[in-house]
């Protein structure tokens, strides 16, 4: 069970992904974990065993890969009131393909997939749910890999502060840069360039 207010905000969470009746919801609810999550810490780990979907209720999150010189790329940001990459996206065999990490102090409903699944297989909206949610994940991967092919660096910048406003602010630059596909010392460049107009 989780408190008053995480409740409604996971409903209000999931239903503006998907339209969800008080009874779907509780039956959802019934399976659900509140969780906390310090800043910095890497909260799934890739190779490491994870069966769980989550919620984001407060915070910043991202996901992110190390590449063969060593150098932390990455490749997806989650914003509070989101959900995280689905379980049978970010895993093999039940283990995670991705290291997930706190980019801020947060807040998470974690619950484990299999039960959803079930919730899936036994109710309709919860599988409207879980099939928009899969769908999203989808359309947001396209985007970005277009977007990393057709895109100026600097058009990149601009769409990563409309899309996380405050979050430029919060985090170091090097995880923004890696997430442009440009070094640290281009984002700095391109930072002073749009300042000047």
């Amino acid at each position: 069970m989780i408190s008053n207010q995480s409740y409604t905000l996971a409903k209000e969470i999931l239903n503006s992904i998907s339209s969800i009746s008080e009874k779907s919801f509780n039956e959802l609810e019934s399976i659900f974990n509140l969780i906390s999550v310090n800043k910095d810490e890497i909260f799934i780990q890739i190779g490491k065993k994870n069966n769980s979907e989550y919620i984001i209720v407060n915070g910043f999150c991202r996901s992110f890969l190390i590449n063969p010189e060593g150098e932390e790329i990455t490749l997806s940001f989650y914003k509070n009131k989101s959900v995280l990459s689905p379980h049978i996206i970010r895993t093999k065999n039940k283990a995670s393909l991705l290291n997930y990490q706190a980019l801020t102090e947060l807040e998470l409903i974690e619950f484990d997939s299999d039960k959803f699944l079930s919730l899936m297989i036994e109710n309709m909206e919860i599988r409207n749910l879980g099939n928009t949610i899969l769908l999203n994940e989808l359309i947001a991967k396209t985007g970005r890999e277009i977007a990393l092919a057709s895109l100026t660096a600097k058009e990149r910048l601009v769409n990563f502060r409309n899309d996380y406003i405050i979050l430029e602010n919060l985090i170091a630059h090097p995880i923004i840069a890696s997430y442009l596909g440009i070094t640290n010392v281009s984002l700095s460049r391109l930072r002073s360039e749009i300042i000047k107009g």
